[in-house]
């Protein structure tokens, strides 16, 4: 009986967790909130095979507020997929800006890697030219100031630039950066920002055994936007100290590598050093430099309030419903929390009519904002015992280290549980899980949703492993050469 019992929670387990998928990949908010509802432990649920989560198929189709309730409900922000992809990678990849904004604010972790070619969410996000999600990525790294742009070079503020170039330059597999993967499709966008940001023109790629390198080791991202077409981004690169002259491993410049990809348009370009050099360059009009400093205060305080705005609060005057927070630097003009975010993340600095580069314009006077403070009245939200809780100190499912909790705060934010078996003083009723009787122990291993772990609790324990995980062979960031190929007739 106690295995007929095993086997019907485990079935019902997965058809919970199944809607729930189906919820977050659709939309259906209202479907996810009831099922969570129910049974809080299906948010660590997983596919089997791919071993996607909910907060996998929510990220990767833009579903901001189902990434939301996820979070909110307790679950591992930086939860791997069979390929080692985190649901911030899946939103840079598909340019979910929403989604990327709400799981920075929740601390995602932006340096996690993929296991088939150890690329991050900035590679994926630089691949196909996402240049919102980019500097959202880097919202901890550029400092609210207006010497970013000017005085680059030197400390502000103690902040170290050097942090800043290494996360922009770090490589995946084959010692490829993320301006590689920019310049190689042509988003002019992306390279100039991250051309502002510190990426390097003349870091080259190396030759490690793993990436089929149709170019060459030892290429520059100017061979890259050579192989790619880009005139655009071949002068933007030489603009920024790029060389024609550097040969890589096939002993190819830049212009070699134009014309055995039949890039006849780009010989003028490659052909001569420009004349003078750039020295009145225009920065990228995606680089925001108030994000660092209202990200900060979001994290601290908020940045949704479910609360009625009272008669005598002033209500912020771009969404006319929440209570102002935040003041801009400079113009003084005051905004609540999320249409401060709002306005760092989706407007271009070109609009800005005063201020330093970098700045966002305000919506009231077009002045330059660079930083928002926070107003006295605006206090850090205390920490709250999350509505999971009672439900989630049951679980005993977790396979793998906890990380250190996120800083953020919020009145809904569940940080990580320990895993206990005794009841919460106070509680009324018996919360709800996948145990038919109260008095049967599920095994960690048949908790449906455990990370990195099979769902399925029928699978013998002697099943050959390469059986039991159906994983994809080994791709390479040069796929994307498909596109570049279709054209040139090879």
């Amino acid at each position: 009986m106690k295995f007929l019992s095993i086997v019907g929670n485990s079935f019902g387990c997965s058809a919970s967790g199944e809607r729930l998928v189906s919820a977050a990949r659709d939309g259906d908010l209202q479907e996810a909130k009831a099922l969570l509802e129910y049974n809080p432990r299906l948010v660590r649920y997983s596919t089997f095979g791919v071993r996607n989560s909910p907060l996998h198929y929510s990220a990767a189709h833009g579903h901001h507020e189902i990434v939301s309730l996820l979070l909110e409900s307790g679950v591992e922000i930086n939860l791997r997929n069979y390929r080692g992809q985190t649901a911030l990678m899946q939103a840079c990849q598909h340019g979910h800006w929403e989604v990327v904004q709400t799981l920075i604010l929740f601390n995602a972790n932006i340096h996690r890697s993929d296991y088939l070619n150890g690329g991050t969410a900035l590679h994926l996000a630089a691949l196909n030219g996402h240049s919102r999600c980019i500097r959202l990525l880097l919202a901890d790294y550029v400092p609210s100031t207006p010497k970013f742009w000017t005085n680059n070079e030197e400390p502000v503020s103690k902040f170290d630039f050097s942090v800043l170039k290494e996360v922009v330059n770090r490589t995946s597999d084959g010692g490829i950066t993320a301006l590689h993967m920019a310049a190689l499709n042509g988003h002019v966008d992306s390279v100039q920002l991250l051309l502002d940001l510190g990426a390097s023109a003349s870091q080259v790629t190396v030759e490690d055994g793993t990436t089929i390198d149709l170019i060459g080791a030892g290429s520059t991202a100017l061979h890259y936007a050579a192989c790619g077409g880009s005139a655009q981004c071949c002068q933007m690169l030489l603009a920024r100290g790029a060389s024609l002259t550097v040969q890589n491993a096939n002993g190819w410049t830049p212009l070699m590598v134009a014309r055995s990809w039949h890039r006849d348009w780009l010989e003028e370009i490659l052909s001569k050093e420009p004349e003078e050099a750039a020295t009145n360059l225009v920065p990228s009009p995606y680089l925001t430099l108030p994000l660092m400093s209202i990200v900060k205060i979001a994290r601290e305080c908020g940045w949704r309030s479910c609360d009625s705005l009272l008669a005598s609060q002033d209500p912020c005057v771009v969404c006319l419903e929440r209570e102002c927070t935040v003041a801009a630097q400079g113009c003084e003009h005051e905004f609540c929390t999320s249409c401060a975010l709002y306005l760092c993340s989706t407007n271009c600095t070109s609009s800005c009519s005063h201020g330093p580069p970098g700045s966002i314009a305000c919506p009231l006077c077009r002045n330059g904002i660079v930083s928002f403070v926070k107003l006295p009245k605006t206090k850090p939200i205390a920490k709250e015992i999350a509505r999971t809780s009672l439900s989630l100190s049951f679980c005993t499912c977790s396979s793998e280290v906890p990380e250190p909790p996120p800083t953020l705060t919020t009145p809904l934010y569940n940080p990580e549980f320990t895993c206990s078996q005794i009841s919460p003083p106070g509680a009324s009723c018996r919360p709800l899980n996948c145990q038919r009787f109260p008095s049967m122990i599920l095994n960690s291993n048949r908790c449906m949703g455990a990370p990195h772990r099979s769902s399925s609790s029928l699978i013998p324990s002697n099943v050959d492993r390469n059986t039991r995980n159906n994983i994809e062979g080994r791709s390479s960031w040069f796929s994307a050469l498909n596109h570049v190929m279709n054209g040139c007739g090879c």
